[in-house]
């Protein structure tokens, strides 16, 4: 089985993100490959695809957005995962709820739901430095009570990687390997 993860990343947190997913995957004896988006790799030839972009203003990347357009019709036929990577863990608690509802109102319209319909979708926080932002953007993040950070959740992602592990071994009838923590890839933000 082949499996693509393809990511679209701004400062590199989301490629990291999705390394450790292609990590988890490869360590259940998946045949996984890693691409940007951006670099046009093909859909064609793979049994799974997982992609993941960051989010900037609400949505995903262009780069993530062309790419899903490009290859939609070739995405509806295969088991598709989603993830995002935003900022909902450092902004404060009375506005994560809400950033990711918007988030996934966002994700379904690019989408199209009617058009494809992906197993799964999470919402990771990724890392958001102070250099990321300038001028009223940096001021209005602060008087929020946003803070910056690394808030990636690398239990949560490699659970969620195991996930998808799981369900790929349970449609084809092969058994994940023993290392693999348990999960169940069809968590929804």
């Amino acid at each position: 089985m082949r499996i693509l993860v393809a990511f679209a990343s701004r400062n590199g947190s989301t490629g990291e993100i999705a390394g450790r997913v292609a990590g988890r995957l490869r360590g259940a004896g998946r045949n996984v490959d890693v691409a940007e988006m951006g670099d046009g790799p093909e859909v064609s030839g793979y049994d799974a695809v997982v992609l993941g972009s960051a989010v900037h203003n609400q949505a995903w990347l262009p780069e993530a957005s062309d790419f899903v357009s490009r290859h939609v019709s070739a995405l509806s036929g295969l088991p598709l995962w989603l993830f995002s990577v935003g900022m909902p863990d450092g902004l404060p608690r009375l506005l994560r709820a809400k950033a990711k509802e918007l988030q996934e109102k966002r994700i379904l319209g690019l989408l199209g739901a009617d058009v494809l319909e992906p197993r799964g979708h999470r919402l990771f926080s990724g890392v958001y430095l102070e250099g990321q932002l300038k001028g009223a953007a940096h001021f209005s993040f602060r008087l929020i009570g946003g803070r910056f950070g690394d808030f990636r959740d690398w239990a949560a992602i490699e659970s969620w990687a195991d996930g998808i592990s799981q369900e790929l071994a349970a449609r084809s009838g092969t058994l994940p390997s023993q290392d693999q923590a348990g999960g169940s890839g069809r968590e929804d933000v």
